[in-house]
């Protein structure tokens, strides 16, 4: 996808230098991936913190498990 965006031109350097990538387009693709996957992380890290995980078995019980 083309797209024409105004960004500041120390920005997309620092971004670029940072990611290590060869070309803008390149850099912009890796922060934008990144950018998406922290905020997904966000939101599975509120869920967990609103509806914390729960196990049917303690620490013995799932050793006695293993052993079997």
């Amino acid at each position: 996808m083309k797209v024409t965006a105004l960004i500041p031109d120390d920005l997309v350097r620092e971004a670029q230098m940072v990611s290590n990538a060869k070309n803008i387009t390149e850099a912009m693709v890796i922060a934008l991936k990144t950018y998406v996957s922290m905020q997904k992380l966000k939101a599975m890290g509120e869920a967990v913190n609103t509806s914390p995980l729960k196990f049917k078995h303690n620490a013995n019980e799932i050793r006695n498990l293993n052993r079997l």
